[in-house]
């Protein structure tokens, strides 16, 4: 039950989220490789963006990739949610004292994510490939031409195998680590001070959006360099073998962003990630937390 409910709190915060997400990764790939005002800029700001997808790929390109999006958080956030409730319903996250540890908490939120991550990393593949989609005038980074997410799998695992499947997600991995990890050490160290401080009266909803908020704030700046290269390794070329034509990892990633597009270059779309990152985090933990409440409640 930790897990489905896990899984459909995520979901219910990516059905809001996802525009933003389709913002992000086009902004992460908009001049990939090129220095600064050496490329047009189809994508300006958060804002510009949205007005400019809606108005030449229609409304409907806003939520492009929605489905793959939608299994992707069941699929990761379930897992790594629902491992991480149970680390903490039986108290491997607190000290023999029964305090809070930030540490286990970190270390837990870290491998319970690496764990989901890696398993849905194929739907989190094609989720990228489907948001770049974009009409000629203002697509920008590699162009994959699929048709929709069980067409995507099938074609790559045709042309590349299993191996295929997963490219990308060994690069995918220091995303999640970052974000996971600083989402939820930060939201339970928050909780619990607010709920010692007594700023809200006990189990009140408002005590777990408060912890939400702040962990958003950590979590994009903690993930986004690491998200823009996830994106670019995920969306890059291949060739016949299904070897990326850009990079060689994540290392070479960042080394070469930051060469060519300047330290900035690694918080591309930044702005797409708070506006994306805090309002998916803010409802998925607030989701989580109530469904939690409700069913530990309900089952008593």
């Amino acid at each position: 039950m930790d897990f489905l409910m896990s899984g459909l709190a995520a979901c219910g915060a990516c059905v809001f989220t996802n525009p933003l997400e389709v913002v992000k990764t086009r902004m992460q790939l908009q001049g990939e490789l090129q220095a600064p005002g050496t490329y047009q800029r189809h994508y300006r700001n958060v804002f510009h963006a949205f007005f400019t997808i809606g108005k030449v790929d229609g409304l409907a390109a806003l939520q492009k990739g929605l489905a793959p999006a939608l299994l992707y958080q069941f699929l990761m956030n379930g897992i790594r949610l629902g491992t991480y409730g149970l680390a903490e319903a039986k108290g491997y996250l607190h000290t023999a004292e029964g305090a809070h540890s930030p540490i286990r908490s970190a270390a837990a939120g870290a491998l319970a994510g690496v764990l989901g991550a890696y398993l849905g990393s194929p739907i989190y593949m094609v989720k990228t490939h489907l948001q770049a989609q974009a009409a000629s005038e203002i697509a920008v980074g590699h162009q994959y031409k699929h048709q929709g997410m069980f067409q995507a799998l099938a074609r790559i695992g045709q042309k590349h195998g299993l191996v295929g499947l997963w490219r990308g997600a060994l690069g995918g991995l220091p995303r999640v680590i970052a974000g996971s990890s600083t989402q939820l050490c930060t939201f339970s160290s928050t909780k619990d001070l607010i709920t010692q401080w007594e700023l809200f009266p006990p189990q009140s909803w408002k005590v777990a959006l408060a912890a939400a908020m702040v962990s958003g704030v950590v979590v994009v700046l903690a993930m986004t360099p690491f998200d823009v290269v996830s994106t670019r390794l995920y969306n890059q070329p291949t060739d016949t073998q299904g070897k990326g034509l850009m990079y060689r990892g994540v290392l070479d990633a960042l080394l070469q962003t930051a060469r060519t597009e300047g330290v900035f270059g690694m918080y591309k779309g930044i702005g797409a990630s708070y506006f994306r990152l805090g309002p998916h985090t803010i409802l998925s933990l607030f989701f989580w937390d109530q469904l939690r409440s409700l069913y530990y409640a309900y089952a008593k």
